[in-house]
């Protein structure tokens, strides 16, 4: 189904070509002037210049062409050159019912489907999420949702970060606590244990006292570095504690996800990718693409046309151990010979955009990538406390992300019990559903590349931009249905929208036609936080639409069922959003 805007634009294309005027100029846009017109056409201005015209003659000329249009109701030409358009009531609603007999709402699938990678999450085995795993796993799941509704193949990617000095200081700090397990028995040849020795509570606990006691004990730091290294040259004891830090880890990782609504496809971290480095690596070397450098191996990556210095792309420090540069890379080589993705997305912090300029052109460079393989980095800033700085707990600590969860489900239990008292369990369980969608909007609602400030005040709020006030007008929306029903009565077979009867009607069936556009454009963009601005103007628009207007004691059983059907196709169009934005609404608040 076309956009309504491509429609538009056709019968203006006609308009300028039947008029004598080249069709380039006949793009229509939404107009900057509400009050005056609904979509306006300014390519008389640029024509005038190819015509040598005044402007106002072109766009009489236009304006009288498309006066013949059942498209539109009016069209003025307005000095010094502008066509004002505004659609008839006909066509609104016969565009209207089109979207509601479509259920993916008229938004046609991507001609030619991609398959697309997203690379989001990103956290470390064997530490808790935190807040600042929090934007990465709700933009890069909004993202998936997106394109996946844009009809690509998506495949979302956890990315654990699973391999490197932290795996060497957890099996170092646990060699010190628990010496005799066979895992540091070099000569033990059976097999080693299926349960793991430390829960995750103790591993949690392991981290952070090995980490402190690296930064203080020489020692204790190289020893941790050596066992980096023999982890990864392949020692079966602690490639088998990495196993089980694994399987401990990832169980809990994904609960916390389940709790986000954040859904992966895979699993696989930096320890996956280890077997592609050497052949990588000798490949960039006999190519002659890789050199040393200061002891290390590196590839150059600098281009005559950088206006800043981009450092050399490092692939093997001088003792030979990998970086995050090699795994990424690694990660590309694995990506692109078992999925053959046509884009990969990194949703990750935007100061991470150096490394990934880095590994964007050495992968390139060395030829990693198909020709057309897209490489974006989609960065993200910082949420801050209302301080302006990174969020902390009280503490000044770094916050758990369930306990930053489990604060908003609270207060969002205390609002809804003050408000409307009801069952316990059953006031938890849309406090959840209502708690996640404040989280969500809260974030999405800003533009990823922005930093922004968490208030739990105003994201828990039911009024203005927030995630509880676009759940409060889908119930709404739910709430006049389920009277419509109790009353007995069912739309017939042939129910339709028909043409609105007031302004606030026009203006919801307005905001209720943006839709394809608006998808299209945040796929395109990779831009939540324009789904978020579409429904903030839809549910605006339905609530004064609802307060202006009779809906269930309308003057005939036409009128009812006229609006009901555009209740049904405004609850569609805002459950549809979001479901990408990765929440859902409950049955009542």
């Amino acid at each position: 189904m076309k956009k309504i805007l491509d429609l538009i634009t056709e019968e203006t294309v006609k308009a300028f070509a039947a008029a004598g005027y080249d069709a380039k100029y006949a793009r229509v846009t939404l107009s900057n002037r509400p009050d005056l017109c609904e979509y306006q056409c300014n390519g008389a201005m640029a024509a005038a210049k190819e015509y040598h015209k005044a402007p106002i003659m072109i766009a009489d000329a236009v304006a009288k062409e498309l006066g013949g249009s059942k498209l539109f109701e009016d069209v003025q030409a307005v000095k010094p050159g502008f066509i004002n358009i505004k659609v008839s009531a006909g066509f609104l609603s016969a565009y209207l019912n089109d979207m509601h007999k479509d259920e993916r709402l008229g938004f046609e699938k991507a001609e030619h489907p991609r398959t697309i990678i997203i690379d989001y999450g990103g956290p470390n085995v064997a530490k808790p999420l935190h807040v600042g795993h929090l934007r990465s796993a709700i933009i890069g799941e909004s993202v998936k949702r997106i394109s996946r509704f844009a009809g690509h193949k998506v495949i979302g990617d956890v990315h654990l970060g699973d391999w490197g000095l932290q795996m060497g200081l957890i099996i170092t700090e646990l060699k010190e606590r628990k010496p005799k397990l066979a895992y540091f028995d070099e000569g033990y040849t059976g097999e080693y244990p299926k349960e793991a020795p430390f829960t995750i509570a103790e591993l949690e606990e392991i981290y952070p006292t090995a980490s402190a006691r690296s930064k203080e004990d020489t020692a204790y730091k190289e020893a941790a570095m050596q066992a980096t290294y023999e982890l990864q040259h392949g020692r079966k004891g602690y490639q088998a504690l990495l196993g089980h830090i694994l399987n401990v880890s990832v169980t809990d990782l994904k609960r916390n996800y389940v709790n986000l609504n954040v859904e992966f496809d895979l699993w696989k971290g930096e320890s996956d990718v280890q077997p592609y480095i050497p052949d990588m690596v000798k490949e960039m070397e006999e190519k002659g693409y890789a050199h040393m450098s200061e002891g290390a191996l590196v590839v150059d990556v600098s281009e005559e046309t950088d206006s800043k210095e981009i450092p050399p792309c490092m692939l093997l420090k001088s003792d030979g151990a990998s970086l995050y540069t090699t795994t990424d890379l690694a990660t590309i080589v694995e990506r692109m010979k078992l999925y053959h993705p046509d884009e990969i997305i990194y949703v990750v912090d935007k100061r991470q955009e150096l490394h990934f300029i880095q590994v964007f052109r050495c992968a390139r460079k060395c030829g990693l990538v198909d020709e057309n393989t897209k490489l974006r980095f989609l960065g993200f800033g910082t949420m801050n406390g209302k301080d302006g700085k990174p969020f902390k707990t009280r503490e000044g600590g770094i916050m758990r992300l369930e306990y930053l969860i489990r604060s908003i489900n609270e207060r969002m239990l205390e609002k809804i019990q003050e408000s409307r008292p009801m069952d316990g369990a059953q006031a938890e369980e849309i406090a959840e559903l209502v708690g996640l969608a404040a989280l969500k909007y809260g974030d999405l609602s800003n533009q990823a590349s922005k930093d922004y400030v968490f208030d739990a005040d105003r994201f828990t709020s039911s009024e203005g931009n927030t995630g509880p006030y676009i759940l409060y007008t889908i119930v709404r929306i739910k709430s006049i249905l389920k009277k419509y029903e109790e009353t007995g009565k069912k739309l017939p077979p042939d129910a339709e929208i028909g043409p609105y009867r007031s302004e606030s009607e026009k203006a919801l069936m307005l905001e209720l036609v943006k839709f394809n556009a608006v998808m299209e454009n945040a796929f395109e963009e990779a831009a939540p936080h324009k789904v978020c601005a579409y429904i903030y103007d839809l549910a605006n628009a339905f609530n004064k639409f609802y307060h202006e207007t009779k809906i269930l004691g309308a003057e005939d059983e036409g009128l009812q069922d006229s609006r009901i059907q555009l209740l049904l196709l405004t609850r569609k169009a805002l459950e549809t959003c979001i479901d990408m934005l990765g929440f859902e609404a409950p049955e009542r608040m």
